[in-house]
């Protein structure tokens, strides 16, 4: 075999190949990933009047597609409806989710829609985060969200963080907002080490109505929905891991008592 095949070519982009088989976001054990519902596997119902009823079926979320595939361990650090300021400031307390037992080796983080969409918060910048202080952070989308990096980097120092984008809706009031969004996160992960941007409205598909009228059902996904956008990001975390082989070569290490430099126990 060519071991050359494993590596990218500088023309490939991050979704010009869906993986089969392991792929290489199995260099983790175990992964959160941090999100609202389209994190959650949520199903969307309609009553007899209409009215719409959310159910989250976790087994049903990208995330743990990736892990049966891979043979890791995720966990659903999500809910649907869920916010940057609502994860920060009491839902990941109330669930236990800052448990040093419950440490990843890396983060996947889908939040957003809700925060700038629902709420019409400020999306902020870099400059609202207090590198001493993450409980100082300014009330923006983007200080919120750097507070959860940063609570998630005590538990687990060495972990690697992926920040994904919104989709390109061709929704000219969202697609605005989502390029406000997409700075902001590509600025973030300059900001923080060990992080990456997952940036689907660049790659990924148009999520219109033909789109939607396959993979999804009501306001949100259904089955195959799930399993395609599974198929992305597994297929994006492994084409970051290609290019970037360096920084992945002690992941082994993260999350244990051993330091790699040195081989001893710390």
């Amino acid at each position: 075999m060519d071991w050359n095949n494993e590596l990218y070519n500088n023309e490939e982009k991050p979704l010009d190949r869906l993986v089969d088989g392991y792929s290489h976001t199995s260099v983790f054990r175990t992964i959160a990933f941090v999100g609202d519902s389209l994190s959650s596997g949520e199903f969307e119902t309609r009553d007899a009047e209409g009215k719409p009823g959310y159910h989250d079926l976790f087994e049903y979320s990208w995330g743990q597609y990736i892990a049966r595939k891979n043979g890791l361990k995720a966990y659903n650090f999500s809910r649907g409806g869920m916010t940057a300021v609502e994860y920060i400031e009491s839902f990941a307390e109330q669930k236990g989710f800052w448990k040093k037992e419950l440490a990843a080796q890396a983060y996947v983080i889908a939040l957003g829609v809700n925060d700038l969409c629902g709420r019409k918060m400020e999306v902020g910048s870099v400059d609202d985060i207090d590198a001493d202080d993450h409980r100082k952070n300014k009330p923006t989308f983007l200080g919120y969200y750097a507070a959860i990096v940063s609570r998630y980097k005590e538990i687990s120092p060495d972990a690697k963080f992926f920040f994904v984008t919104f989709p390109k809706h061709g929704n000219a009031e969202r697609d605005e907002k989502a390029q406000e969004m997409i700075k902001a996160l590509y600025l973030l992960s300059e900001y923080f080490e060990n992080s990456y941007v997952i940036d689907l409205y660049k790659y990924g598909p148009v999520y219109d109505d033909a789109f939607k009228e396959k993979f999804y059902m009501f306001g949100h996904m259904n089955p195959s929905g799930y399993i395609l956008t599974a198929k992305m990001i597994d297929s994006y975390i492994d084409y970051i891991v290609r290019r970037n082989y360096n920084d992945f070569k002690t992941v082994g290490f993260v999350g244990t008592d051993i330091d790699y430099k040195s081989g001893l126990i710390k």
